[in-house]
């Protein structure tokens, strides 16, 4: 007696994914912000739904790890550790309270444990890449991954917007708005971006602060592999982010040999515009199901806990930065 063989889904139409594919190379213009690479992602996705569903999955998974090593050629480790050294104590404070803020949102709203860890971890220091790090310690699946890193996200690309305008209400010093961005927005590429239409003081400055703070990615993702092996025993074994070390490799190159920088900026840009690319890529990968099942409330803990940071750390500036 034989078996019937399990339903296939249906390709998707001819004109869904040549549209797919269309979208897909715009991100990768130099010039489309993050934040439209996003939501035209989002939108392709909630409506007519991603033709080439688990593939996209798979390839920002992939590209985002690698867009992250190609972006630690934009910095020379020790200059950064020693650019950076006055910031040292406002981003261990800043990545404290938000790590420590964002778990009670979590618990508070009753988010799923891991989603929560990863918006918290992604929020207290440096967006996709610290979410992509925690998410193999903490064994996250590929739907709390995908919501923590749209939140994210989302919140990188309304902060490209918002920051310049309310240091310019606010008539901050180039100073004081690169210490207000490298410890409130969560991406790089966001940091830069503000901080890049804010002034050029304020874009060096704020470089150097945020590269410091992403250097917490390490001592992060380690301890929470340390608890999920405890937790759990030794049964399960416990995925190593490879790529953060490659990250400071990275890092460590650009210091030994300083003589590459044309090939280094090459590399910088084009992982830059690959993390575009990503962002459209995770923005397709959502879909109604999925908001469905997760519902609202990661949302809702990314927005008040990235208005808290936002909200303390421009409090503290004004007040002690000159």
């Amino acid at each position: 007696m034989t078996t019937p063989d399990a339903p296939t889904r249906a390709p998707a139409p001819l004109w869904r994914r040549a549209l797919f594919l269309a979208l897909a190379a715009l991100a990768l213009v130099p010039g489309v912000p993050p934040a439209v690479a996003l939501g035209v992602g989002a939108a392709l996705g909630l409506t007519l739904g991603n033709p080439y569903e688990e593939p996209s999955a798979r390839a920002s998974k992939r590209l985002l790890k690698a867009c992250v090593v190609g972006l630690g050629f934009g910095m020379s480790l020790p200059a950064v550790l020693e650019v950076g050294r006055s910031g040292v104590v406002v981003t261990a404070l800043g990545i404290a309270f938000a790590l420590a803020v964002g778990l009670a949102l979590g618990r508070l709203l009753r988010v799923e444990p891991t989603t929560g860890a990863l918006v918290s971890g992604g929020t207290a220091i440096c967006g996709g890449s610290a979410i992509a790090a925690l998410g193999p310690a903490l064994g996250a699946g590929a739907e709390a991954m995908g919501v923590a890193l749209a939140t994210v996200f989302l919140l990188n690309g309304v902060a490209l917007y918002v920051f310049p305008a309310v240091g310019h209400l606010l008539d901050l010093s180039q100073h004081q708005f690169a210490v207000w961005a490298a410890v409130a927005i969560h991406d790089t590429s966001s940091v830069v971006g503000a901080a890049a239409s804010y002034g050029p003081e304020a874009l060096a400055e704020a470089t150097v602060l945020k590269l410091t703070r992403a250097l917490w990615i390490v001592p992060l993702a380690l301890g929470a592999a340390w608890w999920r092996r405890r937790s759990v025993g030794g049964e399960v074994r416990v995925a190593v982010p490879w790529f953060i070390g490659l990250f400071a490799l990275a890092s460590a190159v650009v210091a030994v040999f300083p003589g590459g920088a044309p090939v280094y900026d090459a590399v910088v840009a084009v992982s830059t515009q690959g993390l575009v690319l990503t962002l459209f890529l995770i923005g397709a990968g959502l879909s109604r199901a999925t908001l469905r099942a997760v519902g609202a409330r990661p949302l809702v803990q990314g927005v008040l806990l990235w208005v808290a940071i936002a909200g303390v750390s421009l409090a503290a500036v004004l007040a002690w930065t000159p």
